[in-house]
């Protein structure tokens, strides 16, 4: 069909028979104020024509006003009836007693049929399962498309092969604020979304129907309601349909507000999209704490989830949902990580608990909290706190969102805590992997990979020096003889809490043999660097022991070098180690540092 077909259908006064091609006619009515048009189509094929969704006690004088304008009503000898609703059989009561033919026949699916059977009509009627879905008009042939629980079990469409038209009952059916026989660009699916999202039963069961209907060549899809879909928008159409989150009503106790249960069924479809989008715990909670706001005044967003090592670990909008070791709020205390039913117990049976706790005269703490539940253990493994800034509750449509987000959130809380653990995990081995197990302090293999990258740096800026303090503890050999190696590891314990406490975070302590030490000193001059040396080694001169190494007087002695640029590590190493031995040969207990002249 051509722009001026189209052009002509849209121009035409509703109060005529619209004529849309191939002998096909929209013979419906126009009801004022109403946004849900109700059509009526004939197929006019001479005394085998076909009255399609005959429509309701509404519509039926002007109907058949129109028909007439056509054929004569007589030459009508088929109905069908797309599904049993009174906005499409109402009529059919009206149009029995002038049926006058005796092959008529009122076509129809099974389960439709077993409904308008207590109409008890005089005209016969036939499930068109007994017709193989197709029916010869006298050489014009129409096939039924099986399009179930759109909206109803029964529920079937109509392809005119004459015309080339799908009559396509409720699906792609809308609200259409003001007449429009035909749609004209893509803004129609507005009205197609709205309808569709409460009226059609899920997403899957949509995309069924959707898929059996493309297969068909249509020129036109002339749905039940709305308007009137051309094809160069039936493509568009469809695809769109198919991503149409529907069963609004789920959503609802009470509420009948059908686009304020299309913005909250919006609200859960993007937070899907962000749990497929973000991997990112941090994402989603930023996510769904924006979307919730476009429904509730909610200030902040807090997250309490149970934690194996810490017992609970707190997320927190306020601190970019990062983790701190805070409990929960006092109210909420002996839930985490208990069974849900001391929740239901405490809370009333509530799923989602409103609190409004007076903190002041005139100010209240508003929250609403969300257990989310593991479904296998039926135990809350973490509860989702949102604060509002206005005392006023949700109503039960607000609250069913939350309890529907409990579900996801309680996945990404879930795996945050799993990321969390093995993070935790591989930590603890990272740290035992660069950590001597004794001291503490940092391993050699350690040492060279990290300190190597620090050498790399002072070669290409001179004002990024590497010191080096090579330690050794005097005479530990004859400790371990005389006390033996357990006292000898405790003075191994205390001499590298010395070195730790004498140093920055950004310089490495090394455990570089049995009694042997390394510091590394970022970004200091020699004579820093040897000040370093000096406390350390007073400090251990200065050890008291207890016990059996009560007249121990433990010493250290020392070597301090400044890295030379491009000078290998272990020449340096070297460097500072014949400078130890200098020390011990002086007499120990002393620390002996390269000339600042070299």
């Amino acid at each position: 069909m051509d722009s001026a077909d189209l052009a002509a259908i849209d121009a035409v006064n509703p109060q005529q028979a619209i004529h849309l091609g191939q002998r096909a006619w929209w013979v419906g009515h126009k009801l004022d104020d109403d946004p849900f048009q109700c059509h009526v189509y004939l197929i006019e094929n001479g005394d085998q024509s076909v009255l399609v969704d005959p429509g309701s006690s509404l519509t039926i004088n002007e109907t058949l006003r129109k028909i007439e304008s056509i054929i004569p009503f007589d030459h009508i000898r088929y109905f069908i009836c797309h599904h049993q609703d009174p906005d499409i059989t109402a009529a059919m009561p009206r149009l029995d007693t002038m049926i006058t033919r005796s092959d008529a026949v009122l076509l129809s699916h099974w389960r439709t049929i077993a409904l308008l059977k207590h109409y008890n009509l005089n005209i016969r009627l036939q499930c068109v399962e007994q017709l193989g879905w197709k029916l010869d008009i006298g050489g014009r042939e129409l096939e039924f498309i099986f399009t179930p629980y759109l909206h109803f079990p029964g529920s079937i469409c109509t392809f005119d092969h004459g015309s080339n038209i799908l009559f396509s009952s409720d699906i792609f059916g809308g609200f259409t604020e003001h007449w429009q026989l035909l749609a004209t660009d893509e803004s129609y699916f507005d009205a197609i979304k709205m309808f569709h999202e409460h009226y059609m039963p899920s997403r899957e069961i949509l995309h069924h129907g959707l898929t059996k209907i493309e297969r068909y060549p249509a020129r036109l899809i002339a749905p039940q309601h709305g308007s009137i879909i051309p094809q160069h928008l039936i493509a568009y159409i469809i695809n769109q349909l198919k991503t149409l989150n529907c069963g609004t009503y789920l959503l609802t106790q009470s509420n009948s507000d059908i686009q304020r249960l299309s913005h909250l069924n919006e609200i859960l479809h993007q937070f899907t999209r962000a749990m497929i989008n973000y991997k990112a715990f941090s994402e989603i909670a930023a996510e769904c704490l924006t979307l919730v706001r476009r429904m509730l005044p909610v200030s902040n967003l807090d997250f309490y989830a149970c934690e194996e090592q810490h017992g609970s670990v707190h997320f927190s909008s306020n601190a970019m949902f990062t983790a701190s070791d805070s409990g929960p709020p006092s109210w909420l205390v002996g839930l985490l990580g208990e069974e849900y039913s001391n929740w239901l117990n405490r809370f009333r049976r509530q799923v989602v608990y409103f609190c409004d706790i007076p903190t002041g005269a005139r100010q209240s703490n508003c929250s609403l909290a969300v257990p989310l539940v593991d479904q296998e253990s039926k135990t809350v493994r973490a509860i989702a706190v949102f604060t509002l800034h206005e005392t006023t509750p949700p109503d039960n449509e607000e609250l069913e969102i939350l309890r529907r987000l409990s579900r996801p959130l309680h996945i990404a809380v879930e795996r945050e805590m799993i990321y969390r653990s093995l993070e935790q995990e591989r930590q603890k081995f990272y740290q035992r992997s660069i950590r001597d197990h004794l001291t503490g302090l940092y391993t050699r293999l350690y040492m060279r990979d990290t300190v190597e990258r620090l050498l790399h740096i002072h070669d290409r800026d001179s004002s990024a020096t590497v010191g080096i303090i090579a330690l050794d503890i005097d005479h530990f050999k004859l400790i371990n003889d005389t006390y033996g190696h357990l006292e000898g590891d405790k003075v191994l314990c205390r001499i590298a809490d010395i070195i730790g406490a004498e140093i920055r975070k950004s310089d490495i302590p090394v455990r570089y043999g049995g009694e042997e030490f390394v510091v590394f000193i970022v970004a200091e001059p020699l004579q820093k660097v040897k000040t370093i040396a000096e406390r350390i080694r007073k400090a251990v001169a200065a050890l008291k022991f207890n016990g059996v190494m009560a007249n121990v007087h433990c010493t250290i002695s020392g070597g301090v070098v400044i890295r030379k640029q491009h000078e290998p590590l272990d020449k340096a190493l070297q460097r500072a180690d014949a400078l130890l031995y200098s020390a011990k040969s002086h007499g120990r207990n002393l620390i002996c540092a390269e000339d600042n002249r070299q």
